[in-house]
Order: C-alpha cells, then structure tokens, then sequence
C-alpha cells in the first residue's frame, strides 16, 4: 500500500497571508524570471525580425512618444490580430537607453510636397487602375480603381468614414411611459402592401384660385428674377379643426384627413426624418390629424441625401467643458434653417407666381372608396389643396387647368449636406437633366409627397421653381433661376411612386385603428430605423400642446 508523507510547511514568520518573501523554497529556481501573458491562438512569428517597426516598444519603456500610431489609432495593427499579452512581451527585451535617449536628429530641410499621378513603384495610368511595386492591381485597397473619374470599386464606402459622427435623430414628439405601443410595422412590409383604388368623388370646393403667370415659365439663369417677399398667411388648418369636416356628416364617410398628412403616410417608406400622426378613433369614424408646429408644417431639405443636413448637438450639461454662457447662433445651413428657409420660398414662390395680388388656394374635397370587396364601405374624405390654374378651354371649377406650385431650393453646393448638387447656375440651362436627377436622388421623399398631393387633388399640372440665394452666404434674398412645368401622373412614374401602394397602406393603418376601442392614438416613425409603431393614449393628456415634450 502506498504511503503519503506530507511535505514540509513553510510558516510565515511576518504574520501575512501566504507564503513569505525571505523564505521561498528551494524548488522554486524561476523566481526572478518575469512572467509574460500569452494567448493560445498566438502565432509564433520569427525568431528576430529587424525589419519591422511596429514592435519597437523602446521609446515609450523609457518614456518618450512612440511614433507607431502617427496615422491614427488603431490604424499600425491590422483588424483581427490578436492583441492579448502584447504590452507586457517586451519583459524580455533588452534596451540599450543610453544612446537612444541622448541622440536627436535636427533637419530644418523642409519636405518636398507629395506629387500624385505615380506611385513608388510604376506609374499610375490615366485612366486605369493604380499598381503596386510588383505590378498586381490593386482592387479592394484603400480606394480601388483610383481613375480619374472617381469611381471606386470596393475599398470603403466613404471617404474619411471614421471621422463622421454617429447621426442619431431625436424623436418628433417625446415619448410617453404612460402610452402602448400596439403594433410595429417594418418598412420592407409596408412596400408590399397594395391597392387599387377607383377615380374619386367631388363633394365640394372652397376658396378662390387665380390664374398662373405663364411668364415664369421663360425664366433662364441669364434672366432670373428676384424672390419677392410677400406679407401673406397660408393657414394650415388640421383635420379636426376643419368647419368643413366638422359639418359633414358622420355616419357617411369612415376616414377624414389632409392631403399633406396623407401624402406622408403614403410615401412613408421614402421617409428618413421622424414623424408623427395623431389618429382620433370616435365611433365608426377616424381623423388623421397633425400636430402644430410639428414636421407638417415645414420643408424638408436633402432628406435622403448620403450626408443630408445636421443641426449642431446640445451641448452635455453633465459636461462643464461643453456649457457656453452665451448660446451660438445657428448656421445658415443647417437642418432646421434650411428647414425654414425651404418653407418660406415655397409659400412665397407660390404667392408670386399667380396674376392676382391677393393670393389665395383652392380645396377640393374629394372621397375615395377603400373598399376591397362590393360589401365593404370604407371611405376616405380628403381636404386636397390647389395653388393656380392655367387659363385654357374648361372650367376650373370642374378641374380643368388646375396647377400645384412648389420650389426647390439651393443653399451652397459646396456646404456640409449639398448631396453632390451641381451648380444651378452654370447647368441648369445646359444640363438641366443632371441637375433633376441629383435633386430626385437626394429630396426622393419631399417630390413623392408632392406628386401624390398633386395627383389627390386631380392637378393637371404641377410647377416646381429652382430658387437659388443670391449669395450663398446670404439665406434672405433669393433669385428664381428657372421653372418646370410636367404632369403629376408622368412625374410619378419618373420616381417610381406607385399610389396602389400608398393606399395599400393607409388601408392597413385605417384596419388597425378599427379594431382598437374609441380613443387617441398616435402613429410614429422611428427617428433612426425604417420602422413606424403605432401608440394608445390611454388617459389622452400625453399629447396636448403644441411642443413635443407636452408629450412627456
């Protein structure tokens, strides 16, 4: 049987935990070797290489500044390289610091300037790809195809991406803890939706349209012609407080709106910016409304631009480095200025455009039938809107000749959020077709929701103006450059804005609402994922006011 014979143990003379410091055993010979960290997927590289620079951890052992990461950080050490036990490797280094430390290099020689067009190795072709010092083409590198054009094929993305702060968009309206969200719609599911919907019916019309001046249609970029400010008021009046629909009757219709609320939902899968929608569920009837002084009531500028419009972060109040006594101003070109500069040139173009001094609009109250089946009686009433009409053979009383007037507008092609724009000035007479296509590429949701209003309220024709500032430091004077005159139905076809869709959709949302109890509910977008949800107010105080954070 085999015997145990307990080793000896080693007290403690100074009274502390463990084993003491002046009584270590003999068996422990590697005490005064160092110990360094490794990790089991390590690579084991070359015994000695003198060729590379980025192990030389000498300079900062002593503590001067290494030059390793000068590009940047984390720019010397390739992704997915195994960093584990790498700041304590150098234990067994051995470092001459006397010689190091004491020598400097003085050069006042300034550095030649760097020349493109030839790289070390060959010479880089006009308009081919770049090569490396062994004559491989270079793909996937830092730019891809470097031709002169400025196409890039593979690579990243976008240029100087790590210096771009993470965007992140605030809600339109706070928020309540006190609402339930009920449903969640992606916006890949709303692009699926569809249906067919049969040419409406008027029911009546209110105000007084002039006739359109067919003089600025002959604007060029050699004659342009001032911006004129006029001292109008173009009421925005929501759905529930329209007297109109208030006197209508209500066992009739199912779903009363706006055109301007419902061009949103129906384009809602365009939409970048947050947005929300107040739905007044009474009876068997629903009111879309809008809230004041919310996103309805203004222009969007480059909404789907790559790099649209920022406005400038809060300062932290947590940070007292960030508090400023005095606030800054605003920039001219930021989201919320060009938001309201946009918003005045529409109303005012609109204004100017027409014969008559006294400028009003026209509306058209116009029902359509949402109904899928013979059986079903879901109807939609609709307060559309129209600005003019083009005098010609009709009545326009009868909707013939209608016009619906709207402006594009250009800050500084060369400013944070342009998109890419060209300059209005020197193309839009030559390369008129550029400059739509950039505009449609980057405001691809505000001409979706200007074509559907136009189509809702049965306009022949719809005049979109390129306004430009006079001084691209100067947001207060503007110039009409030039306008463009094109069909609703055709212009919808160009952006390829399919109104079965849209009306797929306020069907689904109009389904949803029917089968909640009679309350207020709102709908949101979410500010940073394609994604709208819908909300109960329960106790119906969350959302009064006309702030966002009354909601709170």
């Amino acid at each position: 049987m085999a015997s145990f014979t307990l080793p000896p143990i080693h007290d403690n003379p100074d009274g502390g935990w463990g084993p003491s410091s002046s009584n270590i055993p003999e068996q422990f010979k590697f005490k005064d070797i160092p110990y360094a960290p490794y990790s089991k997927s390590d690579k084991l590289g070359r015994f000695a290489d003198w060729n590379d620079t980025t192990g030389d951890t000498r300079q900062t052992a002593v503590g001067l500044p290494s030059t390793r990461d000068a590009r940047g950080p984390g720019r010397s050490r390739r992704d997915g390289a195994q960093a584990f036990g790498s700041g304590t490797a150098s234990a067994f280094a051995y470092f001459h610091v006397e010689d190091e430390s004491s020598f400097s290099l003085v050069d006042n020689k300034a550095a030649p300037p760097r020349r493109g067009g030839f790289t070390r190795g060959r010479a880089t072709g006009r308009g081919g790809m770049s090569f490396t010092n062994r004559g491989v083409a270079q793909r996937g590198g830092r730019g891809g195809f470097n031709n002169r054009g400025g196409a890039q094929r593979g690579g990243r993305k976008g240029w100087r991406d790590w210096e771009k702060t993470n965007r992140t968009r605030e809600s339109s309206v706070a928020i309540s803890p006190q609402w339930t969200m009920l449903e969640e719609i992606e916006f890949h599911r709303l692009a699926k939706l569809k249906l067919e919907v049969d040419e409406p019916e008027d029911i009546d019309t209110y105000g007084r349209v002039f006739a359109y001046d067919k003089s600025y249609d002959r604007i060029t970029t050699k004659t342009e012609r001032p911006l004129q400010l006029v001292d109008r008021i173009k009421y925005n009046t929501t759905t529930s407080d329209d007297p109109v629909i208030q006197q209508s009757p209500k066992m009739l219709l199912t779903v009363y709106t706006t055109d301007a609320i419902l061009s949103v939902l129906m384009c809602a899968p365009r939409s970048v910016n947050p947005w929300d929608i107040v739905i007044l569920r009474e009876g068997s009837n629903l009111y879309f409304d809008k809230r004041d002084g919310g996103p309805f009531d203004t222009v969007t500028v480059n909404e789907n631009a790559s790099d649209p419009p920022q406005d400038p972060a809060p300062p932290n109040p947590n940070n007292p480095a960030e508090k400023t006594a005095v606030p800054e101003p605003p920039s001219i070109n930021s989201a919320t200025s060009l938001s309201l500069e946009a918003t005045y040139i529409n109303q005012n173009f609109g204004f100017q455009s027409e014969t008559e001094p006294l400028a009003s609009c026209g509306y058209r109250y116009r029902v359509f039938d949402l109904g899928i089946t013979e059986d079903e009686d879901v109807k939609i009433c609709i307060r559309t809107e129209v600005d003019a009409y083009v005098p010609g053979p009709g009545n326009p009383q009868e909707g013939h000749g209608l016009v619906t007037i709207r402006a594009l507008n250009e800050f500084d092609p060369r400013a944070q959020g342009a998109g890419g724009a060209p300059d209005w000035r020197s193309k839009l007479d030559s390369q008129r077709g550029a400059v739509v296509a950039t505009e449609m590429k980057n405001n691809s949701c505000k001409l979706a929701k200007w074509t559907v209003q136009s189509v809702l309220a049965g306009a022949e024709l719809m005049k979109i103006g390129y306004i430009s500032r006079g001084n691209p430091k100067d947001n207060t004077r503007h110039v009409i450059l030039s306008t463009a005159s094109m069909r609703p139905t055709d212009f919808a076809a160009q952006l390829n804005v399919s109104l079965a869709n849209g009306w797929g959709i306020v069907r689904t949302i109009t389904d949803l609402c029917m089968k909640m109890p009679e309350g207020k509910y709102v709908l949101i977008k979410d500010p940073n994922k394609s994604v709208i949800r819908l909300y109960a107010d329960e106790d119906g105080e969350g959302y009064e006011g006309d702030e966002p954070e009354s909601a709170a």
